[in-house]
């Protein structure tokens, strides 16, 4: 396959039996699947395709047998979010894309009010020339993304074919692939039973639009749970569970959980209700609860199918010191019992 780098680029098709009476973006993304659908309609639109050496800008346009498509793909101009040096926990990297343990605290993409200091930022510095330009930009691909207080890790590409196949897989979520994301959390209480899966759809807060919330006119969110531990003492129960995902929605997991009666420690948006608990805590698990100032969640492991080589790739990051500090404090009371 022509790899679209750093530069303008062209690429001929002669029109065949199979795609005579296609459209012309439709014919285009199959034979240039280094494209989308959408950026190829971008590229029709603004000039960059001729048929039989004349422009054409409609992409329902009908082909004929025998057509000749010149397809232009312009050099990718520079990224708006400036490139910046943040150390960045690197599990993996080629020329296709880049895997990262993202830290606490780090927003993913440039927003009104986190325009710097974001993974994106960091990723065009680090990645600097090795970046090949998606959707005619040069920036890495955002393929899914982790709250800002959510650690753990993420994938992202260099390439405009990468970010297709790898965005083509999370919209699967793995139903059909070997996509595969499994997060681990720290929840108030002791759920009922060992494992189980949540089903509600999710919607923005009608109230609060900071928050998601259960409603009937959402979108589809799945969530599986497996308890790996519970903890507790007199007044007091943190389960710690694992918890793999079959959708991926905004703050799903934080949402389901509360839905379900056990949101998790320490989430302020939540779990306000059960702020009190944590002076029920011992003074260690206290003290730990109360340095999280986040969500006690962790995206731990991620698996998916490389793009170019279709090799199915798994990652792992460890608890980060905040959430092991955690663990560590709350060991002692590990109620084995009562799994």
């Amino acid at each position: 396959m022509q790899d679209f780098s750093g530069e303008e680029q062209e690429w001929q098709v002669t029109v065949e039996a199979a795609d005579a009476g296609s459209r012309l973006d439709v014919a285009l993304a199959r034979a240039v699947p280094v494209f989308s659908r959408n950026r190829l309609k971008d590229l029709i639109l603004s000039g960059g395709v001729s048929i039989n050496g004349r422009a054409v800008e409609e992409p329902k346009y009908k082909l004929k047998l025998g057509d000749e498509i010149l397809l232009v793909a312009p050099e990718p101009v520079e990224a708006e979010p400036t490139p910046e040096n943040i150390p960045l926990d690197i599990l993996y990297e080629d020329a296709d894309l880049i895997v990262i343990n993202k830290p606490v605290g780090m927003v993913v993409h440039p927003a009104p009010g986190n325009y710097t200091g974001t993974l994106v930022n960091a990723l065009l510095y680090h990645c600097g020339e090795s970046l090949k330009g998606i959707g005619g930009v040069k920036r890495p691909g955002i393929v899914h993304r982790l709250d800002k207080d959510t650690s753990g890790v993420m994938v992202a590409a260099k390439t405009e074919a990468a970010h297709n196949h790898l965005a083509a897989q999370f919209a699967d979520h793995g139903r059909t692939g070997p996509l595969h994301r499994a997060y681990n959390a720290f929840a108030w209480g002791r759920t009922q039973q060992a494992s189980g899966t949540v089903e509600a759809s999710l919607g923005r807060d009608p109230a609060n639009r900071l928050k998601q919330a259960v409603r009937k006119d959402g979108r589809e969110a799945i969530t599986h749970y497996a308890v790996e531990a519970r903890y507790g003492d007199e007044g007091w129960d943190i389960t710690r569970i694992r918890c793999e995902l079959e959708t991926g929605r905004t703050h799903q997991i934080r949402v389901h959980m509360a839905h379900i009666g056990h949101p998790l420690v320490a989430d302020q948006l939540y779990a306000p209700g059960f702020i009190t608990k944590v002076n029920r805590l011992p003074e260690a698990a206290k003290a730990a609860v109360r340095a999280l100032g986040r969500q006690a969640l962790h995206a731990a492991e991620l698996g998916f199918e490389h793009p170019t080589t279709g090799e199915e790739m798994q990652f792992e990051a460890p608890l980060p010191p905040d959430l092991q500090a955690l663990a560590d404090a709350i060991a002692p009371f590990d109620r084995a019992y009562a799994r």
